[in-house]
């Protein structure tokens, strides 16, 4: 079988067992759901917002499904957000032909239940707003979703967080009920989260924002993503949630990286919760845009954290390390260090620490064989120390992408349907070597033109 280059660059980085199962493997360890699996195949043949043979149409469809794309390019969403809402949906931007589907001008709110989500740009933005308007969308959320897979997906330019599991905090009488109302068992897997916008729309002002996992989201994980160039939440853990990190590469965090509160303000009239977090392998680099001795991980609020960590690095940008923890308000908050994971990684892959770096920049964001610009801006910026916290996309170019329409059928008999990988080992539009995006001169110059 003829080995995809992404691959061959994933093994090299020591990367083999997680490297054969890329897209949509049914089998692994983390996965919650097999989403659409035998289902119909629905083909999107428009990059229209709404209408026959859209995304929009597609996920409003009944049933067990698995989305395909017989088109390539940008959906312009208009300042609008795509819900998805019916459950048993398995969305498969790896098969859409290069340069591969791009939300731009909107985000993802996802209210319904076993779903997969895979290989899909979403690029937000400010489209021209102004300073605290009412343009606030994540890029992605689930609001009060549970058994759901978000993989390699790259988040931008998101108004509110980039990459969210939220929902209502106290829906019902018990605890368990409120855990059962709200976001679970949703899986954070090799996706970029970046330049969340500082000063932009928000009507709070300030929100350049990674993650946020809300009170009582339970069985929450976050595998091998790449959060780059937020102010803070990468992530936020609010009260008596329950979050497992293994493997994450955190670069450039503003004023906080990984945070946990429970505000008195939120739970006035209930009982404590207490919070978990278990850290497995990861990493947080300092940048452009980071406070001098950022702790890894601060708490703040009125409730307690119990806290698991083994190898995790928190260094500055000339890689001095920094403190483990920290907090920011003078309360009664503790971090309960525990002398176990509270969440088992048995059969999990995991990487040594210092091996982290190399290997998801890799394998992180939406189709690594055949990347954007502005995803292999960012992540070439990350491996450079380069970049910062930004407050509008133009500040990092021309604004959002202008890619040509492509066309290309689908032909599920070249596609293993249960893992929506491709049989020959090749996904569309596969390319060979670095990806580095060069100017004129720079490649002219790589060719020995100038």
């Amino acid at each position: 079988m003829q080995v995809s280059s992404w691959r061959k660059a994933a093994i090299t980085a020591s990367f083999l067992t997680l490297a054969a199962s890329t897209a949509n493997a049914a089998a692994g360890p983390l996965d919650p759901t097999q989403g659409g699996a035998g289902g119909r195949i629905i083909r999107v043949t428009t990059l229209a917002k709404d209408g026959p043979g859209s995304l929009k149409e597609a996920v409003e469809a009944k049933g067990p499904r698995v989305v395909v794309f017989e088109v390539g390019g940008n959906i312009d969403l208009g300042r609008d957000v795509l819900t998805i809402a019916e459950p048993y949906l398995t969305i498969a931007g790896q098969t859409a032909p290069s340069p591969g589907i791009t939300i731009i001008r909107g985000g993802i709110d996802l209210k319904g239940h076993d779903v997969i989500l895979s290989h899909i740009r979403v690029m937000t933005g400010a489209d021209g707003k102004p300073h605290f308007s009412d343009w606030e969308a994540d890029a992605f959320s689930s609001v009060a979703a549970h058994h759901v897979l978000v993989e390699h997906c790259s988040f931008l330019w998101a108004l509110d967080e980039n990459m969210s599991a939220s929902g209502p905090r106290f829906t019902g009488k018990t605890l368990a009920e409120w855990r059962a109302n709200t976001s679970h068992d949703v899986v954070f897997r090799d996706n970029l989260a970046a330049e969340g916008l500082a000063f932009s729309s928000h009507p709070k002002g300030e929100h350049s924002k990674g993650s946020l996992i809300h009170d009582n989201a339970t069985n929450i994980t976050f595998y091998r993503n790449v959060f780059a160039h937020n102010v803070e939440r990468s992530p936020l853990v609010k009260g008596g949630a329950q979050v497992l990190m293994v493997n994450n590469l955190i670069y450039d965090p503003g004023h906080r990286a990984v945070h946990y509160n429970l505000m008195n303000l939120e739970w006035t009239g209930h009982p404590y919760v207490t919070g978990e977090i278990t850290a497995v392998g990861n990493v947080m680099r300092g940048g452009n845009s980071t406070d001098a001795d950022l702790p890894f991980l601060t708490i703040g609020g009125d409730g307690d954290l119990k806290y698991y960590g083994q190898d995790n690095r928190a260094v500055d940008r000339f890689g001095k390390a920094l403190p483990m923890f920290g907090r920011y308000g003078e309360t009664k908050a503790r971090i309960l260090q525990q002398k176990a994971p509270l969440r088992s990684v048995t059969g999990i892959p995991v990487l040594p620490s210092g091996e982290v770096e190399t290997s998801v920049l890799q394998t992180a964001g939406a189709r690594p064989w055949d990347r954007a610009p502005d995803d292999i801006r960012v992540l070439f910026f990350v491996a450079e120390g380069r970049g910062e916290i930004i407050d509008d996309e133009h500040q990092v170019g021309n604004g959002y992408p202008k890619a040509a329409e492509t066309r290309a059928s689908f032909n599920p008999a070249a596609w293993n349907l249960d893992t929506m990988t491709p049989r020959s080992g090749r996904y569309p539009g596969d390319q060979t070597g670095p990806q580095e995006k060069l100017s004129p001169r720079d490649a002219a110059m790589r060719q020995g033109g100038v």
